[in-house]
């Protein structure tokens, strides 16, 4: 547990602790009422009100739109319905630039529906609440639908057989032994909703902004730390009591409910309702999931293949080296921080998983879920403070950027591995330590044939995140070695139909790998492998 806790010490708390005290602390002297009067500003309260007001608005239009689809998932048995999943879930594992950027070619200028019906929603706030459903519909699918698939169907049968309506017995019955799963979704869209950044950035426009764009805005364009440091401060906060909730609704799902094989629960759709129902579930995911998709990968080839070509060239103003050399060093670096977030979110798991583990063990569970809800703009930011001189002078070293996607990459490390070490049976570990065997050799004999599916999956979506890391990517990143993200926004921010027409490519080409990572997840996955 010592190398987890050190790693987190170092290389997250250490950067946010510094941001912090360079803005509240002058002279030496700490300015705590720099937090009244940053909260107080009319600007600084209207970002605080869009930021609250669009993630709730988001959760809810979340929940609307995907919990038909948990149901058919859970319940309904139908030809395609695992690739299916496979492709509902592949806006999740998609950087926000590219959703940002796949909603832009949908809804901006120039856009699909602008050609074909003159509508505009890129200065509208629904542009982003749309890429926020997109982004999080698989959240509320795999969360909600993964619990519903366990649910004995025979109690609300009997409930029907007792006299109650369809409708009386879902609601008695199912309802409420869904509700913790509802209530942690809900949690989880709201926590990435409320710090939602690069979606934000490329739809908003100077017209809205979330805490984590003002974080960005205050601290690489006015250079204001104070002000950003208080925004840092009220979104930790934030988090914070987001993250508790969710915990609490974690253990009642896990506590409260008696669970079936998913297996036996799933049957052909019966009747013109559920037909409907299932019609109705796959338009969505065309129309909100996939057509976006469609959308971007025809405006990266509107006249062929000219921008791909282009992504060859080097033009010594966006970048020092062609775009295309991103992909090389997106790859390179999604690769090592995929291995520095095995190495700490493995030996995570294996502490908390630990039957004698104390209250402290398992209450740095809930700190590993901070760095994704803590403005990666500061963590970033913070990087570049407090890893600046020795013994830790990284400013420079390319190892930088892997550690701050690995921050990204631990926690869904551990949310995968930490239920199969939980399920290893103790006795089997006692019985080789009685036979002798060291504790490394009970964990090489033992407990990695066990977690070694876990440990691909882990890994994969490890790459996967790290590959799309953006909010502290974008501080750290040098300019002779952007990242894909980096790169794609880069080019959105300068004017012309080539820099756009390459932004839509790139996006492209991060899409199809995020999108072939995942598929291999799948092949994977089974229903008791990992949390989400």
């Amino acid at each position: 547990m010592l190398v987890p806790v050190a790693f987190f010490a170092v290389f997250f708390a250490w950067p946010v602790a510094a941001i912090v005290t360079r803005g509240l602390r002058v002279d030496g002297v700490w300015r705590f009422g720099r937090i009244a009067d940053v909260v107080g500003q009319s600007d600084i309260r209207h970002v605080l009100w869009f930021t609250t007001w669009q993630a709730l608005a988001s959760t809810a239009l979340t929940l609307l739109a995907a919990l038909p689809a948990a149901y058919v998932f859970a319940r309904l048995d139908f030809p395609g319905r695992h690739v299916l999943r496979a492709v509902v879930t592949v806006p999740f594992v998609l950087p926000t630039v590219v959703v940002g950027t796949a909603f832009l070619a949908l809804v901006g200028r120039g856009g699909l529906l602008d050609e074909l019906w003159g509508v505009r929603l890129d200065t509208t706030v629904w542009a982003i609440l749309l890429a926020h459903v997109f982004f999080n519909y698989a959240v509320v699918v795999r969360t909600v639908g993964g619990l519903w698939a366990q649910l004995d169907p025979r109690q609300e049968e009997a409930a029907r057989m007792l006299g109650g309506s369809p409708s009386a017995a879902w609601r008695r019955v199912t309802l409420p032994a869904l509700a913790p799963a509802v209530a942690a979704a809900a949690l989880m869209v709201f926590l990435f909703t409320f710090t939602s950044f690069g979606v934000v950035q490329i739809l908003g426009g100077p017209t809205f902004s979330t805490l984590e764009v003002e974080i960005y805005r205050q601290t690489s364009e006015i250079f204001d730390l104070s002000t950003a440091a208080v925004l840092t401060l009220v979104q930790f906060a934030a988090v914070g009591a987001i993250l508790a909730v969710h915990a609490w609704t974690v253990r009642r799902r896990e506590s409260a409910l008696r669970l079936v094989d998913p297996a036996v629960t799933a049957r052909r759709p019966r009747g013109a309702g559920q037909w409907a129902l299932l019609g109705g579930v796959l338009a969505t995911i065309a129309v909100l999931l996939v057509l976006p998709l469609a959308v971007l990968v025809q405006r990266s080839l509107d006249g062929g293949f000219g921008y791909y070509r282009a992504l060859g060239d080097a033009d010594g103003g966006t970048f020092l080296v062609a775009p295309i050399e991103s992909v090389v060093n997106s790859l390179q670096y999604a690769v090592a921080a995929t291995a520095i977030a095995l190495v700490i979110g493995a030996l995570a798991a294996a502490a908390l998983a630990r039957r004698d583990a104390g209250r402290l063990v398992r209450g740095f569970d809930a700190l590993l879920m901070l760095p994704l809800g803590v403005s990666a703009v500061t963590v970033g930011f913070g990087f570049l403070i407090a890893l600046d001189k020795p013994p830790l002078d990284l400013r420079q070293s390319w190892i930088l950027v892997p550690l701050a996607q690995a921050l990204v990459g631990v926690p869904f490390v551990v949310r995968t591995m930490l239920p199969v070490l939980r399920a290893v049976d103790e006795r089997l570990r006692e019985a080789a330590a009685v036979l002798g065997a060291s504790p490394w050799r009970v964990w090489r004999e033992v407990d990695l044939p066990l977690v070694r599916r876990a440990l691909a999956i882990a890994a994969g979506f490890a790459f996967a995140v790290s590959l799309g890391e953006f909010g502290a990517t974008v501080f750290i990143a040098r300019p002779d070695n952007p990242t894909l993200p980096v790169a794609v926004a880069r080019l959105l921010s300068r004017p012309g139909d080539l820099n756009y027409g390459q932004a839509m490519a790139l996006s492209t080409i991060l899409m199809v790998v995020c999108a072939v990572a995942l598929l291999v997840l799948e092949r994977l996955r089974t229903d008791r492998t990992g949390e989400f």
